[in-house]
Formats: C-alpha cells, structure tokens, sequence
C-alpha cells in the first residue's frame, strides 16, 4: 500500500505528465487560428465591410503577439493563476463578441470589438507562456524536443478546433464563436494545477530519447490523421455518425502520449532514487566562471585582425587558423606586447541586449524578413473565409483545418532542417528561412491565377512557409544574440507579425477587396436597373458587399509574392553577413564530429 501511494506521488509529480498535459493545453491554444472561420460571421451578422474585418485581424495578431503582460504575471503569480487569468480574458473576449453576434448584447463601435478580440485572443499568450516555462524548467536538457512539440500542437490546434466543431453541427453559424470562447477556458481551468515545474531529476536519461521519438511519431500521425479527416469530410457527404466516429478517433490519439507517464511511473523497473543529489547548472558550469574573459576579448580581437580570405578557406583550415592567430595574440597580450581593446558592445554570437541588438542591421534584417515572409502567410490565415469564398469553395473550415496541419509540420520541419544545416555543414540557419519564403512566394501565385485545385495547393506552401518561420527565427536570433535576455529580444521580434498583417491585410487586402465588390454592386445594380428591378436592387443594398472570383485577392496575392521575393532577397543578404559567425559557432564542433 505504501509502495503503491509512493509511485501515486510520482505519478502527480512526473514531468512527463506536465508536459503531455502541457501539449493539451497548447491543443486548444492556437485559436486565433480559427479567425479566417469567425470573420465570415461577423461580418455577416454586423454587416461589416471587408476594411472594419480586417481590422479586427490586426487585433487578433496583436493579442496574439503582445506576450509580455503574460510573461510578467508567470513571474509575479504561481503559473496556475497566469493560466487562470488568460482563461478569464479568453472566455470575457470572444464570450462578449458571441452575445453580440447573436443579439444578446447592443452592438459596439468597431473599437471595442477590436478590444474584446484583443483581450481575447491574448489569452492564448498566457497559455503559451506557462507550458514554455514549466516544461523547459522540467527539461533542461532537452529545449528543442521540447519547444517544437509545444509549438507544434499550438499550430495544429486549429485544425483540432475545427473538427470539433464539425462534430457539434450547429445550424447556428455564431456557434464557433462560442465554442472558441469556452473551449479553450474549460481546458485551461481543468489542466491549470498540473501544468507547473516539478521537482525530481531534471537531468537526461536514457528513456528521454524514446520518449520523444514516440511523441514525436504521435503528432506525425495526428497530423495525417487530421488532414484526411477533413479531406473526405470535404469530398464526401458524410453522416452525422461517421464524423462523430472520427472526432472521437482524434481525442484518442491526442490522449496516447499520456501512456508515458503512466509507464514512467507505474513500472516494475527499478527507478533512481529521489533523494540522489543532482548537480546543478552553476555548478557544473563553476570553472568556467571563474576564468577571466580574456579568452572572449582575444576571440573579439581575431575577428577584427584575421584577413577576410580565412572566412574563405575550408572549415578545418580555417579553425587551424584562427587558432594558431588567437595563440598568438594571447601571447603577445601576456607578454604587453599587444594592449586588448575593450569593445564598446558585444560581437555577434555573444549576448545582446535588446537596447543593443536593435542597434545592429542584422537584428532588423531578421525583423523585416520576418514581417514580410510571415505577415503575408497570415493575411491569407485571416482572410481565408472571404478568399475560399471568392473563389467558390463552399466550406472555408476544411481550408482552416489544412493550413493549420501544413502550419505544424512546417514548423517541425523547419526546425529539423535548419538544424541539419548548421549542424552538419555549419551554414547559417536563415537560408532556411529564405527557401520558405521561395515556397510562399510560389504559393501566393498559384493561389492568384486560380489555379486548378488553387487553395488545397496554396494551403500547403503557404502553411509549410509560415510555420517555418517560427522553428528557424527564435533558433536564429539565439545563436546571433545571445540567450541571456532572448525572451526580450524574441517578444520584439514577434510583433513582426501584427505589424505584416497591418500592412498587408488592413491597408492592401482590404482596400482592393473593397474596390473590387463596389465594382462588382455597381454593375449588379446596373443590369437590375435595365431589367427594370431597381426596388430589388434598393432592398439588397443593406447587405454588406462581397467580391466573387479571382479578382478579389489576385492583386494583393501577387504584390504579397513579390514582398516574398524581398524577403527572401533580405534573408540571403544576411546568410552572407552571417556566414563566420556560424563557422565559429558549428564549424569546430563538426570537425571533431567529423
């Protein structure tokens, strides 16, 4: 009985169960995803132009973005309050929009619906935030698996959404909105109290590999699973039954990966005990501290001394150089032959500050990247309804569901890739960055010229470019700026998005599809007026204005393709920049690999 209460305790206490909880939670944390399915009805129900929705998108973006209220709480409150406070905000948020929508409520000036959407898609950022901390607080060791599953299920979390609300076949179209508002806040307030950092041995073991591997092939299969899920469900006219069949398939497999803490915990095999004393990171790391940074100042002064032509040479002669000029001058500094400068700001690869980095053109080479590349992917998220719409697809869900599936698996494939890269051939991260924004580049043409199978196609390359974005940017600005204030640096970094969408949603899509549908009324009411029906043409005047065909979005696709070609054009240019700092970074640890 003891024994029994004893593994019960580890049970509650394993951080495998914070992080299989952890990507529960993130299941249901993406929920802006769903704005392309919520525009469509509330434009239809506040009779909104596509200008006013587009507005709320930028709202959406910046909740979605601005992380720094929750990332102050998660260090003031315990990380259960921080979750049950972005609970609140999501349920007050979208709950309000919802009583608006469907007449529960007076309706609001524009403004404060661009509020209620901003509070409450910023509740995704709480989420967000408490599952980071608490599981890379649990795995150390294990950052990347970590983060990229974390990330992974967020961006899958439309599509999880989606199915469910499928399921739920309600003739009331408002009804999603509901759902995104209570869903996610009822997960959140069930899971809030596991979801924390735990004590216990945080070092790698030998089943973490394992783990991860089985994780990992759970949200590959998910992925599939999902995607034809909603293919047949688009191709095929389907029982109520049958989708309920594979709704409940889908919480199956998102409730597997929960056998590992369970085994973890309940199995016969001997475990390390729980008092075996861990070292800790300092500790480990106490030697190096105590050494003085010459090493660091020497290495700066090799940068500004070595000839540009070493930049050039093949990885191990070019270590063999920089070593045989760094002896030298460590020589020549001991013997005060050489006085070592003290530089005025770190060197890229070392720690920034944010002060600092935002000062340097390769932090804005990222930036702008990141706002052309990934703004374009989401205006086509945010405007998924009005496009599928335009173009004659009758169900703008399933396209909701597909980009977010292609969103993940770029995000996992982004972060492989890119690692490959610079772990084996010790080239700058970022031209993985540039061959994503190729693929979008590609992606918004095919969707322009309506091509066949236009949004299935565009999906892809859209969602496979966006989500790679956000496995290659972070890892990218880390290994350029440093980790030491990385959250600072990476929140900036972020508001990329909102401000990409600002530019391209609100100013450009909007403004065109507006024209477009003015057009398109104008020569409606023309053609009643001739045929003699102007008293029909005076009774559907009060509908808002919408815009059919390829006409619609062809203009704003294509200049989006060409700022991708920019981007990509900017992402190159600090692939060039960056090309030594990598070889420094990756070069050496290759070579004794090699």
């Amino acid at each position: 009985m003891g024994n029994l209460k004893e593994r019960l305790r580890g049970f509650v206490n394993n951080r495998w169960l914070v992080f299989v909880a952890a990507m529960w939670l993130q299941s249901v944390a993406g929920s802006g995803y769903l704005f392309g399915s919520i525009s469509p009805v509330i434009k239809s129900y506040l009779n909104y132009n596509q200008r006013q929705v587009a507005r709320l998108g930028v709202a959406k973006d910046l909740g979605d973005s601005v992380g720094f209220f929750a990332g102050t709480l998660c260090e003031v409150l315990p990380l259960w309050a921080a979750l049950f406070v972005g609970a609140m905000k999501n349920l007050f948020g979208y709950g309000w929009v919802w009583l608006i929508v469907t007449g529960r409520a007076p309706v609001l000036p524009l403004w404060a619906m661009c509020i209620l959407i901003f509070v409450g898609t910023n509740g995704e950022t709480y989420f967000n935030t408490a599952a980071l901390v608490s599981c890379v607080q649990n795995f150390p060791k294990s950052r990347g698996p970590v983060v990229g599953i974390l990330k992974g299920f967020a961006g899958l979390s439309g599509a999880i959404l989606t199915q469910v609300y499928t399921m739920v076949h309600s003739p009331e179209h408002a009804s999603i909105i509901f759902m995104v508002a209570v869903g996610p806040a009822m997960v959140t307030i069930a899971l809030m109290f596991i979801v924390r950092p735990v004590g216990g041995h945080r070092q790698l073991r030998p089943t973490d590999d394992m783990s991860f591997t089985f994780i990992y092939s759970v949200c590959l299969l998910l992925a599939a699973y999902l995607m034809g899920v909603m293919l047949v469900q688009d191709l095929v006219d389907l029982s109520h039954m049958v989708i309920t069949i594979f709704t409940v398939i889908l919480f199956v497999i998102i409730l597997v990966p929960f056998a590992i803490p369970l085994l973890l915990s309940f199995s016969p095999e001997p475990r390390i005990p729980e008092e075996e004393a861990l070292l800790t990171e300092p500790q480990k790391h106490e030697p190096e501290k105590s050494q003085p940074d010459a090493q660091e100042i020497i290495f700066s002064e090799v940068e500004d001394e070595k000839p540009r032509e070493v930049d050039l040479l093949p990885a191990l002669e070019r270590q063999k150089r920089i070593a045989q000029l760094q002896a030298k001058l460590l020589q020549a500094a001991a013997e005060g032959a050489v006085r070592v400068k003290r530089r005025r700001g770190p060197h890229r690869g070392e720690n920034f500050t944010l002060t600092q980095a935002l000062i340097k053109a390769d932090f804005w080479l990222i930036f702008v990247s990141l706002l052309l590349g990934s703004g374009s992917g989401l205006t086509v998220i945010d405007n998924l309804g009005q496009l599928s719409a335009s173009l004659r697809y009758d169900n703008p869900h399933i396209f909701v569901s597909l980009i977010s599936v292609w969103n993940f698996l770029g995000r996992v494939g982004g972060g492989y890739f890119s690692e490959v890269i610079v772990r084996e051939h010790a080239y700058p991260r970022p031209v993985a960055m540039a061959v994503a924004q190729l693929i979008m580049a590609v992606g918004h043409i095919y969707v322009a010229f309506a091509l066949p199978g236009a949004l299935y196609v565009g999906t892809i390359l859209i969602g496979l470019g966006y989500g790679a974005h956000w496995a290659i940017v972070p890892a990218a600005a880390s290994e350029l700026f440093g980790l030491k204030n990385f959250g600072a640096l990476y929140n900036f970094i972020t508001m990329a998005n909102p401000a990409g969408t600002l530019l391209f949603s609100s100013l450009i899509a909007s403004t065109i599809y507006d024209r477009e549908a003015e057009k398109q009324a104008h020569q409606h009411l023309q053609g009643q007026h001739f045929g003699g029906s102007i008293f029909s043409g005076l009774l559907g005047a009060e509908e808002p204005l919408k815009c059919e065909g390829s006409v619609c979005y062809f203009l704003t696709l294509v200049i989006m393709s060409g700022f991708c070609v920019v981007a990509f054009g900017l992402s190159m240019l600090l692939v060039h920049r960056t090309r030594s700092v990598y070889a420094n970074l990756y070069g050496k640890s290759r070579n004794g690999v090699s």
